[in-house]
């Protein structure tokens, strides 16, 4: 009888685990882009952003991402709050171009020096039936190639 029970318990343990792996289609697609941020397009927002100060360490483009490495003081930059805003403007170029800013929120008040790394989807910036742009985000010295 003992041995009966531990059979079971065991089938039933492993039945649960196995049920805890399967997902739905609806989570698939909200993680499918592995990205952490949304790009906000507004040319209000555009206008008036203001950041605190950062320095840009590292900027690269991996599929839909966009990967930013910035450096600002702080005490451990985990209250920093981040937005990446679109103007709207395209320049009709070849490619074409699109022009943003990147917004750094620290209320931290120490000297240290830390870098973070945040992640922001592009697919909202996309034009359709162009395939790349070429992004200018303020204060980064060079234009990101974005092929989609």
């Amino acid at each position: 009888m003992f041995e009966f029970v531990k059979k079971t318990s065991f089938y039933i343990v492993f039945l649960f685990c196995f049920l805890n792996m399967t997902c739905d289609d609806e989570d698939i697609d909200m993680d499918k882009s592995g990205c952490g941020y949304e790009v906000v397009v507004d040319k209000n927002e555009y206008d008036g952003l203001l950041s605190d100060h950062f320095n840009f360490v590292d900027a690269e483009i991996v599929g839909d991402c966009l990967f930013l490495k910035i450096a600002a003081s702080g005490c451990t930059g985990d209250t920093w709050g981040f937005r990446l805003v679109d103007s709207e403007a395209v320049a009709e170029s070849l490619p074409e171009q699109r022009f943003l800013k990147f917004q750094l929120n620290n209320e931290e008040l120490c000297l240290a020096v830390f870098e973070k790394t945040i992640s922001f989807d592009l697919r909202v910036l996309q034009i359709h039936e162009s395939g790349e742009l070429l992004l200018n985000i303020d204060g980064l010295e060079d234009s990101l190639s974005y092929k989609y």
